[in-house]
């Protein structure tokens, strides 16, 4: 679904990159690919694809149950690859994955696309900035100098809260089958959001604590070197009429928040702007909402909303969508492949990402702090 809905559109948009073949076991999936790529190469078979001297970088997006052979191929042909989240279905073929690239020495980016969102650049740009080099406002608020001291260590650590709203009735059976009826999206989908903790504060995780009601509602609170701390929010019987998704970064007397990957609004930072607005995807509504923004997206939304209440269409309400930065990713993988710029999303990134994923679910099982170590 993402191929043909993100990347596939998204390729041929390139300039420099051109959509040589499709390949799938699906015969509908492979006509839905012709039908987005008219005149596009089909192929079932996955090796033959990969030795194809024409290909140059693969990307793969399959089901997370089957990715090992088809990276092994490639690390093999020495071909890049764009590999989706998560990263592999257990930490065994997650670490098999790690080893076959990193010995291989391949280009390989997996699709945490939120690190390629412009609105998450920026805020972690800020944020990181701040936090390296502090510049509170002559403003702050100060009673007691002597608390200076006392709090000294303690005041280099940062927090960040990860607020997910979702609405369950749109996931599919497949995401509840075999484990994932027991423990929800705690892995497929929170690979991101682990992912983007690491990135955002830029620390190395230490410990997981998880918090669970039923599949619907998780906190994941995870502990770092240097005493940060991250906490992710996960609330699935939610609304899609509302934003997604609001970071908040705390640290050093100043604050950044990247709403709905729309906005970028800072406090307590001397020069910081105090709010930044980003572009909308697929707008379908250009006269609602021109402020732009988190209240210019949310006149575009309830007007989304009417339409597809009228029409009894609820594909309707999707209108003037964040950059989340699936595009971005692609062309900046293509970018390190050509040697032009360091690794955009490194697999072993994505393999701590996944250590934290299942620390969460021990953590879950046991009702304990799991330590990241005791992922092995």
């Amino acid at each position: 679904m993402l191929a043909r809905s993100m990347h596939i559109p998204n390729i041929l948009r390139m300039d420099d990159a051109e959509l040589h073949v499709c390949c799938d076991l699906s015969d509908s999936s492979l006509a839905e690919c012709e039908r987005i790529a008219p005149g596009v190469a089909l192929s079932k078979d996955f090796e033959s694809v990969i030795r194809d001297p024409n290909v140059d970088v693969i990307v793969l997006a399959t089901s997370e149950t089957f990715r090992v052979p088809i990276i092994e191929c490639a690390a093999k042909f020495r071909k890049p690859v764009y590999c989706e989240k998560p990263l592999a279905r257990n930490l065994v073929e997650a670490l098999r994955i790690q080893k076959v690239v990193e010995e291989s020495g391949i280009p390989f980016c997996v699709g945490h696309n939120r690190r390629c969102s412009p609105a998450m650049i920026e805020g972690q740009r800020l944020f990181t900035t701040h936090m390296r080099a502090p510049a509170p406002c002559d403003w702050r608020f100060s009673r007691d100098a002597s608390l200076q001291a006392r709090f000294s260590e303690e005041s280099r650590a940062a927090g960040l809260s990860i607020r997910i709203n979702d609405d369950w009735w749109s996931w599919k059976s497949v995401h509840l089958e075999g484990e994932n009826s027991e423990i929800g999206l705690l892995v497929i989908e929170n690979t991101h959001f682990a992912d983007i903790a690491c990135w955002f504060l830029q620390a190395k995780p230490i410990e997981v604590t998880t918090v669970f009601t039923g599949l619907l509602l998780h906190q994941v609170s995870i502990k770092f070197e240097g005493g940060h701390l991250a906490s992710i929010y996960s609330c699935a019987n939610g609304s899609f009429g509302y934003p997604k998704e609001l970071y908040e970064a705390m640290g050093q007397g100043g604050v950044v928040v990247v709403d709905h990957m729309l906005e970028v609004r800072t406090s307590g930072i001397a020069g910081a702007p105090a709010i930044q607005v980003f572009p909308m995807l697929g707008d379908k509504h250009p006269d609602d909402g021109t402020s732009g923004g988190l209240h210019g997206w949310l006149e575009k939304k309830r007007a989304a909303c009417g339409e597809s209440a009228a029409a009894r269409d609820p594909m309707l309400q999707f209108t003037a969508e964040p950059d989340k930065g699936h595009a971005r990713m692609l062309n900046e993988f293509l970018k390190e492949v050509r040697g032009e710029r360091c690794p955009v999303s490194p697999v072993g990134d994505a393999v701590m990402a996944m250590r934290i994923c299942l620390a969460s679910v021990l953590s879950k099982r046991e009702k304990r702090t799991v330590q990241i170590t005791e992922i092995q």
